[in-house]
């Protein structure tokens, strides 16, 4: 006997759909609520509106019940068929509809919406419903019910159809699992265990690289898997052809708003995988999506397995008794979420709170402002280290500098003997009318770390931008810090004239300073150049890059390389604590997201008030470790201004 089809639904595509099956398939109708018939190999849930409520039913019910089903419906004038959904397989209607609804340019109306559909509200057909469209839709449902049957691969396996019921033109979406939906996800448990990294073998992809993985090979599912103006994690994409460089924006949606994410290099087409990377590092970083965490404690009771939270830099204890600071003094009693890490200086798993480890935790119950400091994507665990590591060190090597104002000895560019290095300083100067100015600050740890400094030639426009770069090759590390710098050119120029006054005003109130953007606009006026004379004044003859930097190692295989790291913090007694942050979504084609925490090292943090060095006492030792001071500073006598990382 032929497997039973049960159909849900009333209105006309239901008709249309059971009229085709009828006949040649075994079909009944009934609703999803009623109990399902052991016989059911397949279940179709059909409407003329969008029936949410009905839907989560059914993936509950026929969840349970082990029996694949697909759903087709109408909403605001447009048909959506699928997905098809396997019980045993992630990618359910629930993922879909998440995916849908955060892509949409209206996600606060269609959540209004949604909430009206599940309390049972709203029109039973959609106003755009005609008999032609539904005709189209119910043609497409019947054949892939068909394909399904035969023991097909299904058209609809974490896809949806959507069709324009005005032109009938139809477009196929692929979406990904949401690894936190309610019915689909499979999660595991967050435990110590799963925290403990082994360093495995990650062969470069050639011997100038610290990459395992090359665009060429990313290439083929960066775009497909997560670019999608309907379902994807990045819904859309510009390029900006002002800019010196190749820069390309894409567009990543979030619930209550949607955050632009850069990539920057010679070439648009690598710019926009680099930036689809940049998103899938945000992605994975903003919360835990690879692994259920459980752990709610206080500090006090763990002590003995966890870090210390302090050991991190705190905001000014003043700043906590302000009524509307938005964060807590830190209290080791107060239990708080923590997510399992790896120390590698302890060689151990261990407790890091949740909210150091997600950057967008921290309000409420939180102690500090995190950013994404620390956070990098790779294609290996190792290289995804590595450049986390790298971060941290870029900005902790900038900020260092900043606050003990180190007169930094400034570097030759022609001397780094890139042609590539040349021709983007050519362009930088000649193109768009900035002088560059690059120094050394690599601090004890011996990574070489670079200090950018664009200098506006023009009469208007952004005066000062200011980057920075860390790689153990320094002319990566250049590279680097310029693509950063030439992504900041020419964009707030019309900006900065427009709000000069209120940028005026953050030069004589520095708590003015509160958020990342204000930071760079700040040392867009002239009138803040002094603040960076400790930097721009002239302190002796350019170094050229063999006398400041040694040969990077050439090593074949990033582990290598990363050991070497590691070992170098580990005689400095500097830990590497690292959080695996890779989720599902990135997991399915061999890439892996961490978070590296470096307790000791300066945090990168933005708005004045919310600074964070207390605690951290290598920013008063390290500048007379290096000759640059000739006694330990004073938390008193660091840099009392804002610093000018944009």
């Amino acid at each position: 006997m032929a497997a039973l089809i049960l159909m849900d639904g009333k209105g006309l595509l239901a008709d249309l759909v059971y009229n085709q099956l009828f006949g040649s398939h075994n079909i009944k109708r009934q609703s999803i609520g009623e109990d399902v018939p052991a016989e059911t190999g397949l279940a179709l849930v059909l409407h003329d509106t969008w029936q949410p409520l009905v839907h989560q039913k059914a993936e509950e019910r026929l969840r349970e019940a082990g029996i694949p089903w697909l759903r087709g419906f109408v909403s605001f004038g447009e048909g959506i068929i699928g997905p098809f959904v396997h019980p045993d397989t992630p990618g359910c209607s629930c993922c879909a509809d998440i995916r849908i609804l955060i892509a949409g340019s209206d996600q606060r109306e269609m959540l209004a919406f949604r909430g009206q559909r599940a309390a049972g509200e709203g029109p039973l057909r959609d106003a755009w419903v005609s008999h032609t469209g539904l005709a189209q839709m119910a043609d497409l449902i019947s054949n892939e019910v068909r394909r399904i049957l035969q023991g097909e691969p299904s058209n609809l396996q974490e896809k949806v159809f959507i069709m324009n019921l005005k032109t009938l033109s139809t477009s196929s979406h692929f979406f990904l699992p949401d690894p936190s939906c309610p019915m689909c996800s499979s999660l595991a448990i967050d435990t110590s265990e799963l925290a403990r990294i082994r360093l495995e073998s990650s062969p470069k992809i050639n011997g100038g690289s610290y990459r395992s993985r090359s665009m060429d090979e990313l290439k083929a599912v960066l775009v497909k898997d997560y670019l999608d103006p309907r379902t994807g994690i990045m819904n859309g994409k510009m390029q900006d052809i002002r800019l010196p460089f190749a820069d390309v924006l894409v567009m990543m949606p979030l619930f209550g708003g949607i955050e632009g994410v850069a990539g920057r290099t010679n070439s648009y087409e690598i710019s926009e995988l680099t930036a689809i990377l940049e998103g899938l590092e945000r992605y994975c970083g903003i919360e835990p999506r690879g692994k259920r965490t459980v752990v709610r404690d206080s500090y006090r009771h763990l002590e003995n397995n966890a870090l210390n939270p302090t050991s991190v830099g705190v905001h000014e204890p003043k700043n906590y008794e302000k009524p509307h600071f938005p964060f807590k003094k830190f209290d080791p009693d107060a239990a708080m979420d923590w997510v399992w890490g790896y120390s590698f200086l302890q060689e151990r798993p261990l407790l890091v709170p949740e909210l150091l480890a997600y950057y967008s935790l921290g309000c409420g119950e939180g102690f500090v402002y995190e950013t994404s400091n620390g956070c990098a994507l790779g294609g290996s665990l190792e290289e995804a280290i590595f450049h986390g590591i790298m971060e941290v060190v870029e900005r902790d090597s900038f900020l260092l500098s900043w606050y003990a104002k180190l007169p930094l000895p400034r570097l030759d560019l022609r001397s780094a003997n890139d042609t590539e290095v040349q021709l983007m300083v050519d362009r930088i100067q000649e193109v768009a009318g900035y002088d560059l100015y690059l120094y050394n600050s690599t601090m004890e740890h011996g990574i070489p770390s670079v200090w950018a400094v664009a200098k506006n030639r023009r009469s208007e426009g952004v005066n000062i931008i200011c980057a920075a770069g860390a790689n153990p090759d320094p002319i990566k590390a250049v590279k680097s810090a310029i693509f950063e710098l030439a992504g900041m050119m020419f964009r707030d120029d019309e900006k900065l004239e427009t709000n000069r006054q209120t940028y005026e005003r953050m030069l004589h109130d520095s708590f003015e300073v509160r958020t990342m953007e204000d930071h760079g606009m700040l040392y867009g006026l002239k009138e803040a150049e002094e603040r960076l004379n400790f930097l721009l004044e002239d302190h002796g003859p350019l170094r050229t890059f063999a006398e400041e930097f040694k040969e990077p190692p050439a090593y074949a295989d990033l582990k290598d390389d990363l050991q070497v790291i590691l070992q170098r913090f580990r005689s400095l007694n500097l830990d590497v604590i690292v959080v695996d942050q890779t989720s599902p979504t990135i997991k399915r084609n061999g890439l892996f997201c961490v978070k590296v925490i470096i307790p000791g090292m300066l945090p990168m943090t933005f708005g004045h008030h919310l600074t964070r060095v207390k605690g951290l006492e290598r920013v008063l030792k390290i500048p007379m470790q290096l000759g640059f001071k000739a006694k330990p500073l004073t938390y008193e006598q660091l840099n009392p201004f804002p610093h000018p990382f944009p």
